[in-house]
């Protein structure tokens, strides 16, 4: 009896993540979008929070979660199915921040000029709820992290390739440079008037994509992104 009081937690959590990550395969839990939180979870599943934790500890080492501590757990990827992840250890300095914004400047600006020519009436509604999410975010104090992965998520759906989606799904939340590079928590002053600048960038974006614009969608990505990568190389040089 002992040993199966010892198994079965663990069952259990087998049990759980079975069912997320099955809900986060199938789209149900869609990249960007927070996992319910620990009590929910113990509530409909009927198990303890330790069980809870270990669930989420495997989904995290099988790519399908990322935690942020104070924040809470979000749908990064489909998991072990990609091919390409890039770890959170090669995200830990400003240069590696900054290599991972030269490759989303090559990819997210045709991403943005393809979705300016393809979009479908949903695409624009998704994009614009991502953007009031952003701006509701950003006005309550708080860092915007998720709104502002689902926004560049929901570009790269707009472009109907689904493998603009499934590359910037597997790149997750941590693709946002303030994910890695500022601690959790209320906004200072100054944090928040420059993610209220990003959100005008963000808007562009979207007006451009909406009138079907894809040089102004092109040049606004472009623009945005160029714009966080040079805030990062000041950072860096004047460390």
């Amino acid at each position: 009896m002992a040993e199966v009081a010892r198994r079965r937690p663990r069952s259990l959590a087998h049990d759980v993540v079975d069912a997320l990550g099955g809900r986060i395969r199938d789209g149900s839990l869609a990249p960007g979008e927070k996992l319910p939180t620990e009590a929910a979870i113990m509530e409909e599943f009927g198990v303890s929070r330790t069980v809870v934790r270990e669930a989420i500890s495997r989904l995290q080492a099988a790519g399908l979660v990322d935690t942020r501590h104070g924040v809470g757990t979000f749908v990064v990827g489909f998991g072990d199915a990609a091919t390409f992840r890039i770890s959170p250890e090669r995200l830990e300095t400003l240069q590696d921040v900054i290599a991972v914004l030269e490759l989303r400047i090559a990819v997210e600006t045709e991403s943005a000029a393809l979705a300016a020519t393809r979009r479908t009436p949903a695409n624009v509604e998704a994009l614009r709820g991502a953007l009031q999410a952003f701006t509701n975010a950003v006005e309550e104090g708080r860092d915007a992290v998720g709104p502002d992965f689902q926004f560049h998520l929901e570009i790269a759906r707009a472009t109907q390739n689904h493998h603009f989606l499934d590359l910037m799904a597997t790149l997750g939340g941590m693709m946002i440079p303030r994910a890695r590079l500022e601690p959790p928590g209320p906004l200072t002053p100054e944090r928040q008037g420059y993610l209220r600048r990003v959100n005008a960038e963000h808007e562009s974006i979207v007006d451009a994509i909406s009138r079907g614009d894809a040089e102004a969608a092109r040049a606004a990505m472009r623009t945005h992104l160029a714009n966080s990568r040079e805030r990062r190389r000041r950072l860096a040089e004047a460390t």
